[in-house]
Formats: C-alpha cells, structure tokens, sequence
C-alpha cells in the first residue's frame, strides 16, 4: 500500500469500528438478553466456558465452532467485523492485482461497501454464526489464491466448524486451483493449434461444446489427475473428513434435523439471484445491461423460451414452503413472501422474465473470468442454495460476497451509490430492530424486526 491508501485505509476501518462500537452500545441497551437463536447459542458458549464440553442443546444444528471461539479468545463480535473488513480488503486487492486503473480510493471505498453489506453487517451485533464462518471462509479463500493450501484448508475446517454448509467453499478453494491448470492448458491448447477464434472465456455453443471435450479430455488423463491431486490434496482430504462426519453423524446437520430437511429447492437460485441484483443494482441494473440484455433476447428467441420454460417447470414442481417462513413475522423474509408470493398463485410465474434477466445480468459480470472458473462457482452456487428449503438470507452471505469479489470494478459514481444504498439500508434496519417492537399475544417477550 501507499503511503495515502494507508492513511485511507485506516480512516475507513477506525472510523467503521466507532460505528459499530455505538450500534453496539445501542443494541445491547434495548436488548438486555439473548435474542432470536442466541437464546441458543448463548447458554451453549456459556456451558463451554465452563468446560462442560459434552453438554449440548439438541435444538442446535451447527458445529460447536462459534462456541470453541468464545473460549479461546472472549473478544466482542466486531473484533470479527475489523477482521472481515481487512480480509475483504486483501481479497480485493489480490484478485484486481493486475488492473492497474483501479486506484486505492476505490479499493478502499469498495472494501467498506462489503464490510458494510446489511445482512452480514446486522449479524456482526449478535451472537450468531455468520460473522466467524464469513471470516474463516474468506480467510481461507485468501490463502488459497496465495498458494497457501495447507493453510487455506485448516482455515477451511474452521469455517466448516462454524456451519456445515462451508465445506462447499473448501471445494470452491479447490475449484480455483483446478480452473487455473484448466485455463492454462486451455490456452496451450489454443497456442498449438493457431486458433484465435476460441477463448477460455464464454463463448457460442459450439465453442462451448469443444471447451466440454476438452475438459473431458483433461480430466481423464491419469497424468493430469495426479497433477490435480498432488496440488489440491489438503482440501480433498478435508472432503473426506466431512464424508466421515456425514456417515457417523447420519447427516449434515446435528441436533434437531426435523425443521432443516434437505431438498431439491431449486428455486432458491432464483431467489439468490433475486437478492444479488437487489444488493447490486448498480452494477447489475444498469441501462446498458437493460439494453444488453433486450438485444440477446431478440437475437436468441427460442434459448430464451426454453429457458422460460425449465425455470416454470422447476418453479411448478420444485417449490417448497418451509413452516418457519410462514410462522415467523420477526423476519424480513416473511413479508416478503407474503406480500409478494402469496397474493396470487400466478406471481411465482410472472416473475421468471425477472429470474431471467438477473441471470443474464449475473453472469454477464463475471464475463471477465475464465468460463473454468465460473463453471467452479455455479456449482458451488447450486450445491449451497438448492439444498436449503428455508427461503433465509443468512444464506446467501458468502455467494454473495465471493461473487461480489470477483466482478470488475465500477465507476466512481456507482461505487458511492451502492455504499450510500448499504448505509440507508442498515439505518432503516438498526431503526427498526431497536424502535419498532411489538409483542405476541400468547407471550410477553419483546420482538424485533430482523434479517
């Protein structure tokens, strides 16, 4: 870093820390005791702190993680916050190494617009997992793109260790070296053959399917497999320790299993995709991609109809309705369905143009990765959201974010218009939790509105 960037940089994270020192300042004036799943949460840390570690609450699904953190260093949540916000940071910088028209203001500048990022920022101020699976997993994504596999697989299981669903991100880790091997030999392949017309970037379907021999061909040579498996043995060796876990545990989840049934909810990609562009409407709802998009729909009429009608049949025949999304009017999800999904049986329908467009636009950002790479992370997309019949935000935190990472920057002007979106929509939801309180009829615990 230079000198000024420096100088920036600490500003942005000092001046983000006081915040959150105030909010949490605020939030445990009007929140005395454990709320929401911290009431959970809270007597488990506590039973370990006093070394009672075979003491465990069945109604908790995830690994005791969070709670071997609280003994080992008893820290306030926002330690975790500074730490995220470093990493987001290393993150950015590493990933644009090489365009150098990206100035550190603007590294700067995007770096507290993801530490800021409302969903993940409003678990920063209470005692729930996100916070450390965020830090673990990103962690470990750094030293992966470093080199550091060994490393980046401990940190792997520490992430693992706070919620299940991480070892996905492992496999993401692995998928990156993978996708670079794949790139290069692409690239030689293309330098033999003398071939410019094909790059290792998505192109027409029939340089897709010659991309789909290739990788066939790659990944079936004993030599390039074993190549493959020297530089990603740490993570595979972690999968294999997350089969053991699964086969003696009979499961991911551990502790009460009946309200975290995994399913094929395949509409839970389009729900990501959903909150994605809602959260990235600058870069992802712009004229230009409207425009975009409108000119590939006339030039691709019959792929666009067939891809409207896979996503209706998925939609028809593969939606689920958790109960909590139903009975829980604590959470923004809520009202979300039943303000929009529930008015007709036709809207889940009528909103697939939408799906649509947030896919084309999604993936039309990622446009400057190589087409190995944005196959890794689709895959690791739909093995982390289909399976989840919760329609639940705190889901789609690390997708977020990884892709969030990866896209190139924007303008100036859209940089700020996103961090002003965040702060608005953080003060709207810190109002809300603190000032808007009501009450069940059959209890007289205070509730509060929340992600």
């Amino acid at each position: 870093m230079e000198r000024g960037e420096v100088y920036g940089f600490s500003a942005a994270m000092s001046g983000a820390f006081l915040l959150s020192c105030l909010l949490f300042a605020a939030i445990n004036r009007r929140q005395r005791g454990p709320y929401m799943d911290e009431a959970f949460h809270v007597p488990q840390a506590q039973a370990y702190c006093h070394g009672r570690f075979l003491q465990w609450d069945p109604m908790i699904t995830t690994l005791p993680g969070l709670y071997l953190a609280s003994v080992g260093v008893v820290k306030p949540a926002v330690w975790l916050f500074g730490g995220n916000f470093y990493l987001l940071y290393l993150l950015l910088s590493k990933i644009h190494q090489k365009n150098k028209a990206v100035s550190g203001f603007q590294r700067i500048l995007s770096t507290l617009t993801l530490a800021m990022f409302p969903t993940l920022y409003f678990f920063t101020f209470l005692y729930y997992t996100d916070p450390g699976s965020v830090f673990f997993t990103l962690f470990a994504y750094l030293m992966c793109l470093y080199g550091n596999h060994k490393t980046s697989a401990l940190l792997g299981f520490c992430g693992f260790m706070f919620r299940q669903t991480n070892i996905v991100w492992t496999v993401f880790c692995a998928g990156n070296v993978v996708a670079e091997k794949l790139n290069e030999a692409w690239k030689t392949e293309l330098q033999k053959k003398k071939d410019e017309k094909i790059s290792s970037r998505k192109g027409s379907f029939p340089d897709l399917i010659r991309i789909l021999r290739f990788l066939i061909e790659y990944l079936i040579s004993l030599k390039n497999l074993v190549t493959l498996t020297v530089l990603t043995w740490p993570y595979i060796i972690l999968v294999m320790v997350f089969f053991v876990f699964v086969f003696i545990n009979g499961g991911i989840v551990v502790g009460d299993r009946s309200s975290h049934e995994a399913c094929l909810h395949f509409p839970q990609l389009f729900y990501f995709l959903s909150f994605t562009v809602f959260f990235s409407f600058p870069h992802l709802l712009t004229p230009t991609k409207i425009r975009k998009f409108l000119l590939s729909l006339r030039k691709h009429p019959v792929q666009y109809s067939l891809v409207a009608v896979i996503s209706s049949f998925l939609i028809w025949k593969f939606t689920y309705v958790h109960k909590y999304l139903l009975a829980d009017n604590r959470h923004y999800t809520f009202y979300v369905w039943r303000k929009i999904f529930q008015r007709h049986e036709l809207v889940k329908y009528v909103l697939v143009p939408v799906y649509m467009f947030a896919g084309w636009s999604f993936a039309d950002t990622l446009k400057s990765k190589s087409i190995f790479w944005i196959l890794m992370y689709f895959v690791c997309l739909l093995a982390v959201t289909v399976p989840q019949k919760l329609l639940e935000f705190r889901y789609f935190i690390l997708p977020f974010l990884i892709y969030r990472l990866n896209i190139p920057f924007s303008s100036l002007y859209r940089q700020l218009l996103e961090l002003a979106f965040y702060i608005v929509v953080n003060a709207v939801t810190f109002y809300l939790f603190l000032n808007k309180t009501f009450q069940w009829p059959n209890s007289d615990e205070i509730q509060r509105f929340m992600w």
